[in-house]
Order: C-alpha cells, then sequence, then structure tokens
C-alpha cells in the first residue's frame, strides 16, 4: 500500500477533503490520511511514499522530519529542502533574471540587534545606509516587508521617508525589503500546481481578508491570462515548487509579480470560495496520485546539492529577447 501523508496545522476544510478526494478516486494500492508522527529515529523510512506538507514552516520538528523522510525515498510537495534555503528577496531577483516584472526591490538590514549580536558585529555594514539613494531608486508609495514571511504580517505601506522610518523602527530584528508600490488596476492570485496547472483568481488584497476573493469576477482578457500563466509556470518551475501561489499587482497593463513564497497557500473553503476550493483540491489529487504511483527514487548522492534539485519540466516559458 501506498500511503499519500498529510500535513496540517489549523486548518479544517482542505485536508479532509483532499484526503477525501485522493481515497474517492479509488486507485489501487493508494491510501491518503492525515499524517501522524511521533519520535522521529535517525535515517528510518517515514511509511509515507508521498506528504504534504501545509505546516512546516511553523514547526521546525515537523521540518526536520520531512527532511529525514526524503531520505529514504519520500517525496514531499514542497521540497523540505528548497524551502528552508528560500527566501523573497532571492525570489524577486531570480524572477527578473527569467523575464517577470518584478516592482523595484531593496534589501534592508534589522533595525535592532539581533540576540546575542553587538554593534562589534555589524563591523561590515554600511551605516548609516544611503536613505536618498534608496528612497530614490524605489519611490513612494513603497512597501516595507520582511524578506521572508507570509500572511502578510509585519507589512506596512509609506507614502513618505518620514513614515517610513515610522514604521521601520517597529520591525525589530526582522530582516526587511522595502518594494515599489503598484498602483493597480487588477489584481491576481494563481494556484500553482505540479509546476504545469494554474488557476487564476481576481483578488483585492485591499479588502478584508475574508472578502478578498472576487468570487464574481468578469473575464480576463486572453493576452493577460497568458502572460500571468506563464509568468507562473517560469517562476514555480524556477524554484522547484509544486503547491504554491503567485500573486500579480496590473499597473498599465504589465503584471508586476509581487509575491511568491506561498508553499503552503491559503486553501480554506471560507476564504477561496466553493469554485477556487475544488480546483485546489483537485489538482492536488492529481499531483499526489501521480507522485504516488512514481517509481520509489532514492537519493542519487547524498549531497546537499542533490535534494535541492528536481527533474526538469518540459515546455518553460523562454525569457523574453
Amino acid at each position: 500500500m501506498k500511503k499519500i501523508g498529510i500535513l496540517y496545522g489549523k486548518e479544517d476544510t482542505f485536508p479532509h477533503a483532499l484526503a477525501e478526494c485522493i481515497n474517492a478516486r479509488g486507485v489501487k494500492e493508494i491510501i491518503a490520511e492525515s499524517l501522524q508522527v511521533g519520535g522521529v529515529i535517525m535515517d528510518e523510512p517515514s511509511g509515507y511514499r508521498v506528504i504534504i506538507d501545509r505546516i512546516s514552516q511553523d514547526i521546525p520538528f515537523y521540518r526536520a522530519f520531512l527532511k529525514n523522510a526524503v531520505l529514504s525515498g519520500t517525496t514531499v510537495i514542497n521540497n523540505p529542502f528548497w524551502w528552508s534555503a528560500d527566501d523573497k528577496f532571492f525570489n524577486y531577483a531570480l524572477a527578473s533574471k527569467i523575464g517577470v516584472a518584478i516592482p523595484r526591490t531593496v534589501l534592508l538590514p534589522n533595525k535592532e540587534h539581533t540576540p546575542d549580536t553587538s554593534a562589534k558585529s555589524y563591523r561590515n555594514l554600511h551605516y548609516p545606509l544611503d536613505w536618498a539613494k534608496i528612497f530614490d531608486y524605489v519611490g513612494f508609495p513603497a512597501f516595507l516587508k520582511p524578506h521572508s514571511g507570509g500572511g502578510w504580517k509585519h507589512v506596512y505601506k509609506v507614502d513618505s521617508p518620514e513614515e517610513f522610518f515610522y514604521a521601520y523602527a517597529k520591525t525589530g530584528d526582522l530582516c526587511m525589503t522595502l518594494q515599489q508600490g503598484i498602483d493597480f488596476d487588477d489584481y491576481f492570485r494563481c494556484y500553482v500546481i505540479g509546476q504545469r496547472n494554474v488557476h487564476v483568481m481576481r483578488y483585492d488584497p485591499r479588502r478584508p481578508h475574508a472578502e478578498r476573493y472576487v468570487l464574481d469576477a468578469p473575464p480576463i482578457e486572453p493576452a493577460m491570462l497568458e502572460r500571468v500563466t506563464g509568468d507562473c509556470l517560469n517562476i514555480c518551475r524556477a524554484l522547484g515548487y509544486d503547491m504554491n501561489t503567485v500573486e500579480f499587482a496590473v499597473q498599465d497593463g504589465i503584471p508586476y509579480a509581487i509575491d511568491f513564497l506561498n508553499p503552503a497557500p491559503d486553501a480554506d473553503l471560507a476564504s477561496v470560495g466553493q469554485e477556487n476550493f475544488d480546483w485546489m483540491v483537485n489538482a492536488m489529487a492529481d499531483l499526489a496520485i501521480d507522485e504516488a504511483e512514481k517509481p520509489l527514487k532514492l537519493p542519487k548522492d547524498y549531497r546537499w546539492s542533490a535534494f535541492l534539485d528536481s527533474s526538469p519540466i518540459p515546455g518553460r516559458v523562454p525569457k523574453p529577447k
């Protein structure tokens, strides 16, 4: 029996619906269930052919368990090695390299010392920063947000240097980015599953959280849909994520990718709506079953880079010339 384990936290709708969907398919020798794990013995197989990870970003014990599972051939969605190494600032730079439109972005050092450091620890830091140069490059309005993180935590919209410094003073020891604000006239949040399936949803981050998915939106213009879909695939193939959301703010006809480090994206029925929820459940069920049916593939070697590597996906959209 090939088991698909679903690892999750506070979610109540998506994990159970996903397990039910997989089991309802009646695929021979495949069963899905809520994953159970206790003390983890070193180098011992997990017992799961596939694990879908929805929570390890918040619980280090789970992340370490998942890495150990990969050693014995378990396929984990998403790759815990890459997820551990990733950050949003690198993602912005990488996406820009492959031709995706990205708002102007600057990485900023933490405002306060991190634990067990002092001013002496920062002797390589050019300080004070050239704030005039930074503000001239990014412009206002701008968004101050962590270089890695999610859930709209510690995100500040700033319209002037004074507002920036007021917000920056509240960020403590978080490493932050300052990013050009896009005065958008349209906004998309896209599910990307298996580096091949894209579901584009209209979204409005200005609304209350429970109302951000625009459920009765008009059709998306075909050329825009094609570009957004291609950018989604390029980003997720470059990053190696099989479950992700990519967000675009559209200004003057240009879709700027502003957030695409969401490897455990919101899939709660109450927030995303029935149509989006059903798409996500079915797409993830397809992917999990496909992976479970593949022969067990043990690592070729035990260097860190071997665990970061993903098989190339055909059909990559080329960078515009």
